[in-house]
Protein backbone atom coordinates (compact mmCIF):
# COMPACT_ATOMS: atom_id res chain seq x y z
CA UNK A 1 0.00 0.00 0.00
CA UNK A 2 1.86 3.03 -1.20
CA UNK A 3 -0.53 5.84 -0.47
CA UNK A 4 -2.75 6.33 2.51
CA UNK A 5 -4.89 8.61 0.31
CA UNK A 6 -6.17 5.52 -1.45
CA UNK A 7 -7.73 4.30 1.76
CA UNK A 8 -11.35 5.06 2.66
CA UNK A 9 -11.72 7.28 5.74
CA UNK A 10 -10.92 5.33 8.89
CA UNK A 11 -13.99 6.55 10.77
CA UNK A 12 -16.27 5.40 7.96
CA UNK A 13 -14.71 1.94 7.63
CA UNK A 14 -14.49 1.35 11.37
CA UNK A 15 -17.99 2.72 11.99
CA UNK A 16 -19.34 0.31 9.39
CA UNK A 17 -17.33 -2.47 11.03
CA UNK A 18 -18.87 -1.75 14.42
CA UNK A 19 -22.37 -1.99 12.92
CA UNK A 20 -21.46 -5.29 11.28
CA UNK A 21 -20.04 -6.69 14.53
CA UNK A 22 -23.26 -5.75 16.32
CA UNK A 23 -25.27 -7.59 13.65
CA UNK A 24 -23.31 -10.78 12.98
CA UNK A 25 -21.92 -11.34 16.48
CA UNK A 26 -24.08 -9.63 19.12
CA UNK A 27 -27.54 -9.90 17.58
CA UNK A 28 -26.83 -13.23 15.89
CA UNK A 29 -25.24 -14.93 18.92
CA UNK A 30 -24.86 -13.07 22.18
CA UNK A 31 -28.36 -11.58 22.41
CA UNK A 32 -29.90 -15.06 22.34
CA UNK A 33 -29.61 -15.30 26.13
CA UNK A 34 -31.86 -12.25 26.49
CA UNK A 35 -34.46 -13.62 24.07
CA UNK A 36 -34.27 -17.15 25.46
CA UNK A 37 -36.78 -16.97 28.40
CA UNK A 38 -39.72 -15.69 26.33
CA UNK A 39 -38.73 -17.72 23.27
CA UNK A 40 -38.46 -20.87 25.39
CA UNK A 41 -41.95 -20.25 26.77
CA UNK A 42 -43.35 -19.47 23.34
CA UNK A 43 -41.96 -22.64 21.73
CA UNK A 44 -42.36 -24.82 24.86
CA UNK A 45 -38.68 -25.76 25.00
CA UNK A 46 -36.75 -27.46 27.79
CA UNK A 47 -33.48 -25.92 28.97
CA UNK A 48 -31.63 -28.71 27.22
CA UNK A 49 -33.38 -27.86 23.95
CA UNK A 50 -32.59 -24.19 24.54
CA UNK A 51 -28.96 -25.17 25.05
CA UNK A 52 -29.08 -27.17 21.84
CA UNK A 53 -30.16 -24.02 19.97
CA UNK A 54 -27.09 -22.21 21.28
CA UNK A 55 -24.96 -25.20 20.34
CA UNK A 56 -26.43 -25.21 16.81
CA UNK A 57 -25.20 -21.65 16.33
CA UNK A 58 -21.76 -22.61 17.63
CA UNK A 59 -21.71 -25.66 15.35
CA UNK A 60 -22.58 -23.53 12.33
CA UNK A 61 -19.77 -21.16 13.27
CA UNK A 62 -17.26 -23.97 13.84
CA UNK A 63 -18.08 -25.78 10.61
CA UNK A 64 -17.39 -22.77 8.40
CA UNK A 65 -14.91 -20.52 10.23
CA UNK A 66 -11.86 -21.94 8.43
CA UNK A 67 -13.70 -22.08 5.09
CA UNK A 68 -14.75 -18.43 5.56
CA UNK A 69 -11.05 -17.52 5.69
CA UNK A 70 -10.44 -19.42 2.45
CA UNK A 71 -13.36 -17.63 0.77
CA UNK A 72 -12.07 -14.28 2.01
CA UNK A 73 -8.60 -15.06 0.61
CA UNK A 74 -9.99 -16.09 -2.78
CA UNK A 75 -12.91 -13.71 -3.26
CA UNK A 76 -11.94 -10.88 -0.93
CA UNK A 77 -12.93 -10.05 2.63
CA UNK A 78 -15.73 -7.77 1.46
CA UNK A 79 -17.50 -10.66 -0.29
CA UNK A 80 -17.19 -12.87 2.80
CA UNK A 81 -18.52 -10.16 5.10
CA UNK A 82 -21.49 -9.44 2.83
CA UNK A 83 -22.27 -13.15 2.71
CA UNK A 84 -22.13 -13.31 6.51
CA UNK A 85 -24.60 -10.44 6.83
CA UNK A 86 -26.97 -12.19 4.39
CA UNK A 87 -26.84 -15.44 6.38
CA UNK A 88 -27.56 -13.55 9.61
CA UNK A 89 -30.41 -11.49 8.18
CA UNK A 90 -32.15 -14.50 6.63
CA UNK A 91 -31.80 -16.28 9.99
CA UNK A 92 -33.37 -13.32 11.82
CA UNK A 93 -36.34 -13.24 9.47
CA UNK A 94 -36.85 -16.99 9.79
CA UNK A 95 -36.68 -16.92 13.60
CA UNK A 96 -39.33 -14.21 13.72
CA UNK A 97 -41.69 -16.68 12.00
CA UNK A 98 -40.38 -19.99 13.39
CA UNK A 99 -43.11 -22.51 14.34
CA UNK A 100 -41.13 -24.96 16.47
CA UNK A 101 -37.91 -26.44 17.78
CA UNK A 102 -36.55 -28.21 14.67
CA UNK A 103 -36.91 -25.23 12.36
CA UNK A 104 -35.37 -23.00 15.06
CA UNK A 105 -32.43 -25.40 15.19
CA UNK A 106 -31.79 -24.93 11.45
CA UNK A 107 -32.12 -21.15 11.63
CA UNK A 108 -29.81 -20.85 14.64
CA UNK A 109 -27.23 -22.82 12.64
CA UNK A 110 -27.63 -20.24 9.88
CA UNK A 111 -26.80 -17.50 12.37
CA UNK A 112 -23.57 -19.38 13.13
CA UNK A 113 -22.74 -19.31 9.41
CA UNK A 114 -23.27 -15.55 9.49
CA UNK A 115 -20.83 -15.06 12.36
CA UNK A 116 -18.20 -17.25 10.66
CA UNK A 117 -18.27 -15.25 7.43
CA UNK A 118 -18.91 -11.83 8.93
CA UNK A 119 -16.57 -11.48 11.92
CA UNK A 120 -13.05 -12.85 11.33
CA UNK A 121 -12.81 -11.70 7.67
CA UNK A 122 -13.92 -8.24 8.82
CA UNK A 123 -11.07 -8.05 11.34
CA UNK A 124 -8.55 -9.16 8.72
CA UNK A 125 -9.90 -6.71 6.13
CA UNK A 126 -9.76 -3.63 8.37
CA UNK A 127 -6.41 -4.63 9.91
CA UNK A 128 -4.95 -4.86 6.40
CA UNK A 129 -6.22 -1.38 5.53
CA UNK A 130 -4.80 0.17 8.70
CA UNK A 131 -1.74 -1.90 9.72
CA UNK A 132 -0.18 0.99 11.60
CA UNK A 133 -3.33 1.23 13.76
CA UNK A 134 -4.07 -2.48 14.01
CA UNK A 135 -4.52 -2.47 17.78
CA UNK A 136 -6.81 0.54 17.75
CA UNK A 137 -8.90 -0.92 14.94
CA UNK A 138 -9.37 -4.23 16.75
CA UNK A 139 -10.16 -2.33 19.95
CA UNK A 140 -12.88 -0.29 18.27
CA UNK A 141 -14.35 -3.36 16.57
CA UNK A 142 -14.45 -5.21 19.88
CA UNK A 143 -16.16 -2.15 21.38
CA UNK A 144 -18.97 -2.95 18.95
CA UNK A 145 -19.67 -6.01 21.06
CA UNK A 146 -20.17 -3.81 24.12
CA UNK A 147 -22.32 -1.32 22.22
CA UNK A 148 -24.43 -4.16 20.85
CA UNK A 149 -24.87 -5.68 24.30
CA UNK A 150 -25.88 -2.25 25.60
CA UNK A 151 -28.51 -1.90 22.88
CA UNK A 152 -29.78 -5.48 23.23
CA UNK A 153 -29.87 -5.31 27.03
CA UNK A 154 -32.26 -2.37 26.83
CA UNK A 155 -34.17 -3.31 23.67
CA UNK A 156 -35.09 -6.96 24.30
CA UNK A 157 -36.74 -6.60 27.75
CA UNK A 158 -38.48 -3.42 26.61
CA UNK A 159 -40.01 -5.00 23.49
CA UNK A 160 -40.97 -8.21 25.29
CA UNK A 161 -42.59 -6.32 28.17
CA UNK A 162 -44.52 -4.02 25.82
CA UNK A 163 -45.63 -6.59 23.24
CA UNK A 164 -46.18 -9.62 25.46
CA UNK A 165 -45.87 -13.31 24.63
CA UNK A 166 -44.82 -12.80 21.02
CA UNK A 167 -42.45 -9.94 21.75
CA UNK A 168 -39.44 -12.15 21.06
CA UNK A 169 -40.59 -12.48 17.45
CA UNK A 170 -40.58 -8.71 17.04
CA UNK A 171 -37.08 -8.61 18.49
CA UNK A 172 -35.86 -10.92 15.72
CA UNK A 173 -37.63 -8.66 13.19
CA UNK A 174 -35.77 -5.64 14.55
CA UNK A 175 -32.50 -7.54 14.29
CA UNK A 176 -33.37 -8.33 10.65
CA UNK A 177 -33.81 -4.59 10.05
CA UNK A 178 -30.36 -3.98 11.51
CA UNK A 179 -29.02 -6.64 9.15
CA UNK A 180 -30.43 -4.81 6.14
CA UNK A 181 -28.83 -1.55 7.26
CA UNK A 182 -25.48 -3.31 7.89
CA UNK A 183 -25.59 -4.88 4.41
CA UNK A 184 -26.22 -1.52 2.73
CA UNK A 185 -23.42 0.11 4.74
CA UNK A 186 -20.98 -2.70 3.93
CA UNK A 187 -21.88 -2.56 0.26
CA UNK A 188 -21.31 1.19 0.20
CA UNK A 189 -18.25 1.64 2.41
CA UNK A 190 -16.22 -1.57 2.68
CA UNK A 191 -13.43 -2.09 0.17
CA UNK A 192 -10.88 -4.85 -0.21
CA UNK A 193 -7.33 -3.63 0.53
CA UNK A 194 -4.69 -3.85 -2.22
CA UNK A 195 -2.44 -6.91 -2.18
CA UNK A 196 0.80 -6.34 -0.31
CA UNK A 197 4.04 -7.42 -2.06
CA UNK A 198 5.95 -10.43 -0.80
CA UNK A 199 8.78 -9.70 1.62
CA UNK A 200 12.16 -11.04 0.35
CA UNK A 201 13.62 -13.71 2.59
CA UNK A 202 10.36 -14.24 4.47
CA UNK A 203 10.13 -18.01 4.09
CA UNK A 204 6.60 -19.22 4.83
CA UNK A 205 5.91 -21.88 7.43
CA UNK A 206 3.72 -24.80 6.53
CA UNK A 207 0.29 -25.00 8.10
CA UNK A 208 1.40 -28.05 10.06
CA UNK A 209 4.22 -26.02 11.60
CA UNK A 210 1.78 -23.32 12.66
CA UNK A 211 -0.68 -25.88 14.03
CA UNK A 212 2.06 -27.62 16.02
CA UNK A 213 3.59 -24.44 17.41
CA UNK A 214 3.32 -24.96 21.21
CA UNK A 215 2.63 -21.29 21.82
CA UNK A 216 -0.22 -21.26 19.29
CA UNK A 217 -1.66 -24.50 20.70
CA UNK A 218 -1.58 -23.14 24.26
CA UNK A 219 -3.31 -19.95 23.15
CA UNK A 220 -5.90 -22.02 21.31
CA UNK A 221 -6.66 -24.11 24.41
CA UNK A 222 -7.17 -20.96 26.46
CA UNK A 223 -9.35 -19.45 23.72
CA UNK A 224 -11.47 -22.61 23.87
CA UNK A 225 -11.97 -22.10 27.62
CA UNK A 226 -12.93 -18.47 27.04
CA UNK A 227 -15.38 -19.47 24.31
CA UNK A 228 -16.95 -22.01 26.65
CA UNK A 229 -17.53 -19.66 29.57
CA UNK A 230 -18.45 -16.68 27.39
CA UNK A 231 -21.28 -18.39 25.54
CA UNK A 232 -22.66 -20.07 28.67
CA UNK A 233 -22.69 -16.73 30.45
CA UNK A 234 -24.33 -15.03 27.45
CA UNK A 235 -27.03 -17.68 27.06
CA UNK A 236 -27.90 -18.55 30.67
CA UNK A 237 -26.81 -15.86 33.16
CA UNK A 238 -29.80 -13.65 32.40
CA UNK A 239 -32.13 -16.59 33.05
CA UNK A 240 -30.14 -17.47 36.20
CA UNK A 241 -30.68 -13.96 37.57
CA UNK A 242 -34.39 -13.91 36.71
CA UNK A 243 -34.90 -17.39 38.19
CA UNK A 244 -33.45 -16.19 41.52
CA UNK A 245 -35.71 -13.18 41.84
CA UNK A 246 -34.04 -10.44 39.81
CA UNK A 247 -36.62 -8.67 37.65
CA UNK A 248 -36.31 -9.02 33.89
CA UNK A 249 -35.90 -5.25 33.53
CA UNK A 250 -33.13 -5.14 36.14
CA UNK A 251 -31.35 -8.10 34.55
CA UNK A 252 -31.56 -6.36 31.19
CA UNK A 253 -30.15 -3.17 32.70
CA UNK A 254 -27.27 -5.16 34.19
CA UNK A 255 -26.57 -6.65 30.76
CA UNK A 256 -26.56 -3.14 29.31
CA UNK A 257 -24.16 -1.95 32.03
CA UNK A 258 -21.89 -4.88 31.23
CA UNK A 259 -22.00 -3.91 27.56
CA UNK A 260 -21.06 -0.34 28.42
CA UNK A 261 -18.04 -1.53 30.37
CA UNK A 262 -17.04 -3.92 27.58
CA UNK A 263 -17.23 -1.05 25.08
CA UNK A 264 -14.88 1.21 27.03
CA UNK A 265 -12.50 -1.21 28.76
CA UNK A 266 -10.72 -2.35 25.58
CA UNK A 267 -8.22 0.52 25.28
CA UNK A 268 -7.26 0.13 28.96
CA UNK A 269 -6.52 -3.58 28.58
CA UNK A 270 -4.68 -2.94 25.32
CA UNK A 271 -2.43 -0.39 27.00
CA UNK A 272 -1.88 -2.67 30.00
CA UNK A 273 -0.94 -5.60 27.78
CA UNK A 274 1.50 -3.51 25.75
CA UNK A 275 3.08 -2.06 28.88
CA UNK A 276 3.22 -5.07 31.24
CA UNK A 277 2.74 -8.09 28.95
CA UNK A 278 -0.32 -9.67 27.39
CA UNK A 279 0.21 -12.88 29.34
CA UNK A 280 -0.14 -10.92 32.57
CA UNK A 281 -3.23 -9.17 31.22
CA UNK A 282 -4.73 -12.58 30.47
CA UNK A 283 -3.84 -13.88 33.93
CA UNK A 284 -5.41 -10.94 35.75
CA UNK A 285 -8.54 -10.74 33.59
CA UNK A 286 -9.25 -14.49 33.71
CA UNK A 287 -8.71 -14.56 37.49
CA UNK A 288 -11.19 -11.72 37.95
CA UNK A 289 -13.64 -13.58 35.70
CA UNK A 290 -13.52 -16.54 38.12
CA UNK A 291 -14.55 -14.18 40.91
CA UNK A 292 -17.32 -12.69 38.76
CA UNK A 293 -18.88 -16.06 37.94
CA UNK A 294 -18.30 -17.55 41.38
CA UNK A 295 -20.18 -14.84 43.29
CA UNK A 296 -23.72 -15.73 42.04
CA UNK A 297 -22.92 -19.43 42.54
CA UNK A 298 -22.03 -18.85 46.19
CA UNK A 299 -24.67 -16.16 46.92
CA UNK A 300 -27.44 -15.96 44.28
CA UNK A 301 -28.76 -12.56 45.39
CA UNK A 302 -29.04 -9.22 43.59
CA UNK A 303 -25.71 -7.72 44.83
CA UNK A 304 -23.86 -10.81 43.56
CA UNK A 305 -25.46 -10.53 40.13
CA UNK A 306 -24.63 -6.81 40.04
CA UNK A 307 -20.99 -7.58 40.91
CA UNK A 308 -20.95 -10.36 38.30
CA UNK A 309 -22.02 -8.13 35.43
CA UNK A 310 -19.78 -5.23 36.44
CA UNK A 311 -16.62 -7.29 37.01
CA UNK A 312 -17.08 -9.37 33.89
CA UNK A 313 -17.87 -6.29 31.82
CA UNK A 314 -14.62 -4.70 32.98
CA UNK A 315 -12.49 -7.81 32.37
CA UNK A 316 -13.91 -9.62 29.33
CA UNK A 317 -12.05 -7.45 26.84
CA UNK A 318 -8.83 -8.16 28.69
CA UNK A 319 -9.17 -11.79 27.66
CA UNK A 320 -10.32 -11.24 24.09
CA UNK A 321 -7.90 -8.48 23.08
CA UNK A 322 -4.94 -10.27 24.66
CA UNK A 323 -5.81 -13.53 22.88
CA UNK A 324 -6.15 -11.81 19.50
CA UNK A 325 -2.77 -10.16 20.03
CA UNK A 326 -0.92 -13.16 21.48
CA UNK A 327 -2.11 -15.74 18.96
CA UNK A 328 0.25 -14.59 16.20
CA UNK A 329 3.21 -13.41 18.27
CA UNK A 330 5.42 -16.43 17.50
CA UNK A 331 4.67 -16.76 13.79
CA UNK A 332 5.54 -14.45 10.92
CA UNK A 333 3.13 -11.81 9.63
CA UNK A 334 2.36 -14.04 6.64
CA UNK A 335 1.25 -16.91 8.85
CA UNK A 336 -0.65 -14.70 11.33
CA UNK A 337 -4.08 -15.22 9.67
CA UNK A 338 -3.52 -19.00 9.77
CA UNK A 339 -2.69 -18.85 13.47
CA UNK A 340 -5.68 -16.64 14.26
CA UNK A 341 -8.04 -18.91 12.31
CA UNK A 342 -6.60 -21.97 14.04
CA UNK A 343 -7.06 -20.66 17.58
CA UNK A 344 -10.55 -19.48 16.60
CA UNK A 345 -11.45 -23.13 15.96
CA UNK A 346 -10.68 -23.85 19.63
CA UNK A 347 -12.92 -20.93 20.58
CA UNK A 348 -15.72 -22.28 18.42
CA UNK A 349 -15.38 -25.77 19.91
CA UNK A 350 -15.71 -24.27 23.39
CA UNK A 351 -18.84 -22.46 22.29
CA UNK A 352 -20.16 -25.67 20.75
CA UNK A 353 -19.76 -27.67 23.96
CA UNK A 354 -20.85 -24.94 26.36
CA UNK A 355 -24.60 -24.41 25.83
CA UNK A 356 -25.60 -28.07 25.51
CA UNK A 357 -23.51 -29.11 28.51
CA UNK A 358 -24.73 -26.23 30.65
CA UNK A 359 -28.34 -26.72 29.53
CA UNK A 360 -28.20 -30.38 30.54
CA UNK A 361 -26.69 -29.50 33.93
CA UNK A 362 -29.34 -26.84 34.52
CA UNK A 363 -32.07 -29.42 33.90
CA UNK A 364 -30.35 -31.86 36.29
CA UNK A 365 -28.96 -29.66 39.07
CA UNK A 366 -30.10 -26.08 38.48
CA UNK A 367 -28.25 -22.90 37.60
CA UNK A 368 -25.89 -22.97 40.56
CA UNK A 369 -24.55 -26.42 39.67
CA UNK A 370 -24.06 -25.46 36.04
CA UNK A 371 -22.18 -22.26 36.80
CA UNK A 372 -20.07 -24.03 39.43
CA UNK A 373 -18.89 -26.23 36.57
CA UNK A 374 -18.16 -23.08 34.52
CA UNK A 375 -16.00 -21.80 37.39
CA UNK A 376 -13.97 -25.01 37.39
CA UNK A 377 -13.40 -24.75 33.64
CA UNK A 378 -12.30 -21.14 34.03
CA UNK A 379 -9.84 -22.10 36.77
CA UNK A 380 -8.18 -24.30 34.13
CA UNK A 381 -8.04 -21.19 31.96
CA UNK A 382 -6.29 -19.26 34.73
CA UNK A 383 -3.65 -22.02 34.88
CA UNK A 384 -3.15 -21.74 31.10
CA UNK A 385 -2.89 -17.95 31.45
CA UNK A 386 -0.15 -18.41 34.04
CA UNK A 387 1.73 -20.73 31.69
CA UNK A 388 1.43 -18.19 28.87
CA UNK A 389 2.67 -15.46 31.19
CA UNK A 390 5.73 -17.57 32.05
CA UNK A 391 6.18 -18.99 28.52
CA UNK A 392 8.68 -16.37 27.22
CA UNK A 393 10.81 -16.84 30.32
CA UNK A 394 10.77 -20.62 29.95
CA UNK A 395 11.83 -20.45 26.31
CA UNK A 396 14.26 -17.55 26.41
Amino acid sequence: MTSSARRPPAWLMVGTGILIVMTVLVFARLAFGLILPSMRDGLLLSYQQAGNLGTATALGYLSLVLYAGIVAARRGGRFAVLLGIVFSTVGFVGLSLVPGYLSALVLMTLLGFGTAFGFTPLISLLSAWFPEKRGSVIGFLVSGVGIGMLVAGWLVPYVVSRVGADGWRQVWQLFAGAGVVAFIAALAFLRNPPQLPDVPGDAPMSRKQVYRNPHVVMVGMLYGVIGFIYIVQSVFMYSFAVDYGVSAVTAGQLTSAMGLLVAFSGPCWGWFGDRFGRGLALLISSSLAVVAIGLPVAWPVLPSFVAHYLILGATMNGMFISILSISSERVSAREAPVAVSYVTVFFAVGQLIGPVGAGLLIDLSGFRGAFAMVCLVLVAGVILSLKLHLYPKLTS
